[in-house]
């Protein structure tokens, strides 16, 4: 990594140069946006102030770098975080003399934000549990490291059509959307990888076709090239909009774009020695000899050991949040922060006795499955947001809070601010896509409605486009079904598989 930190440094002189011409309002926000995604940045809508996304692989933050943002957040007076849902952090509401400060301490603490935007290789993701998790096929975070590492050199000698986004997955729930991404390992039982390719959401989403089965994990970056190299050489430079490699499968069909990317393969395989040596990392760390019993406490598969689990509602955690929990885990010995793609931050490597503080520092979070919701920046930050998806998600919290439901009678609920699917609603049991509404009274804020999707492997399905809503009787929509489902002593997906015509007969007022 560090090789590449120094490879980079030299570019960020311009990043200043062109911040500060955005800033003189010498170059437009296009412009700018062209350029800046390139770094990791972009500036918010309104062109007054501007993000940083954190290139963190596989969500990992390590103690180091937690006192980093700890203190970034204190020297710059941070006034927004963001956990994205693929696995970075944002920081927001950023001048243009932080956003570049920033971006140069953040090189200098081992984190990289070159290609946290743009058309680049962006943040490797894997299961925020990989490692740790009770039924996983085998701990998947090694290769994703290696994967990170090899996908920042393409930075600088290929120019790809759009942004490439690769992922690994370690069991069968499929919480980095492996199997429908521009690139995803699927971990085995048998320890190797099955290989999907050419999937994504947003418009004109796709399912990845299945490109290679098997594989022995040191051969990963084959594969990962392979990718690069179809893509380069199919995908399409001329159309942005058709320039995501889900439209290569969709222009040339499945089957003959996997027999595209295996002739890459066989090429790559025949003229280049990409093999890897990696070493998996042994948690020895004791438990305490305690159990502890709380919902938030999962026990690891290291004996006596727990992650906890926080979700911030609408992943933006308070940002003094990041020093008291800096100062909590310090004496903790090998205690690691992930961020998920759920915009779940999990502290891991727990005794039950540390879990427990941890516990107590973060319960303010998500209270129950349905507060857990998952909401993308929103269109007050994001310049090509269409409405507020974080503004919605708070007042269907507060709205939903008020009946008391027993937790499960409303599922996890995906809001995007617009059709770009950040925060994956077409793979929600129920999500929301911002939009307008025309009504008598003229156009309205409004969201269109998904239901019955599923991210798991082997069910992977999108959801069925319901209908649109105004934005101002979402929350209310929500209440009257969670008021159905709890008079019938169910859970949602039990309700929804017993009593679908009434769910469409709820839905059907507010359409």
């Amino acid at each position: 990594m560090r090789n590449h930190v120094d490879e980079f440094r030299g570019d960020l002189k311009e990043f200043d140069e062109m911040t500060d011409k955005f800033y003189k309002k010498e170059i437009n926000v296009a412009q700018y946006k062209g350029f800046s995604g390139g770094f990791g940045s972009y500036a918010q809508r309104g062109g007054n102030a501007s993000m940083l996304r954190l290139r963190l692989t596989g969500g990992e933050i390590t103690k180091e770098q937690l006192k980093f943002i700890a203190d970034s957040v204190e020297k710059y007076d941070i006034s927004l975080t963001h956990i994205t849902t693929c696995q970075s952090l944002q920081l927001h509401n950023l001048s243009a003399e932080q956003v570049c400060s920033l971006i140069q301490e953040s090189f200098e603490h081992g984190i990289i934000t070159r290609g946290g935007g743009g058309d680049f290789p962006r943040n490797v993701m894997c299961p925020p549990l990989s490692g740790v998790q009770q039924g996983e096929y085998f701990n998947v975070l090694p290769y994703a490291n290696e994967a990170a590492d090899y996908l920042l050199g393409f930075i600088k000698t290929v120019k790809l059509p759009r942004k490439l986004k690769v992922c690994f997955s370690n069991c069968k729930e499929n919480v980095t959307h492996a199997t429908f991404r521009d690139l995803g390992f699927v971990a085995k039982e048998n320890c190797r990888f099955d290989v999907y390719s050419a999937g994504g959401l947003g418009r004109n989403p796709r399912m990845g076709a299945l490109v290679a089965s098997d594989i022995a994990p040191d051969k990963i970056l084959y594969y990962i090239k392979a990718m690069v190299d179809t893509f380069t050489a199919y995908g399409n430079y001329e159309n942005r909009g058709k320039a995501r490699t889900r439209f290569m499968q969709e222009e040339m069909g499945t089957e003959n774009y996997a027999a595209a990317y295996r002739e890459k393969l066989d090429h790559v395989l025949d003229s280049e020695n990409l093999d890897l040596t990696v070493t998996v990392p042994e948690i020895t760390k004791q438990g305490d000899g305690k159990n502890l019993d709380n919902p938030r406490a999962i026990p690891q598969k290291q004996d006596g050991l727990y992650s906890v689990s926080y979700h911030p509602i609408g992943g933006s955690p308070k940002p003094e949040f990041f020093r008291k929990l800096y100062d909590a885990i310090l004496p903790m010995e090998d205690v690691l922060v992930r961020l998920s793609p759920d915009e779940s931050m999990y502290i891991i490597n727990l005794t039950s006795s540390e879990a427990e503080k941890i516990l107590t520092l973060t319960a303010d979070g998500a209270a129950n499955t349905f507060e857990s919701s998952i909401s993308c920046i929103g269109a007050s930050i994001c310049q090509v947001g269409a409405r507020d998806s974080q503004s919605l998600l708070h007042a269907c919290v507060e709205r939903v809070r008020k009946e008391n439901f027993p937790d499960g009678t409303l599922p996890k609920i995906h809001i995007s601010g617009c059709p770009s699917s950040c925060s994956a609603h077409q793979v929600a049991p129920l999500g929301f896509r911002g939009g307008v509404k025309q009504t008598p009274d003229g156009p309205k804020p409004a969201f269109a409605v998904f239901e019955n999707g599923c991210e798991l492997e082997g069910e992977e399905a999108f959801g069925e486009d319901v209908g649109v809503m105004l934005e101002s009787e979402i929350p209310e929509f929500l209440a009257d079904l969670g008021k159905a489902i709890a008079s019938e002593n169910m859970d949602y997906g039990q309700f929804i598989a017993k009593h679908h015509d009434t769910f469409m007969e709820i839905a059907g007022k507010y359409i």
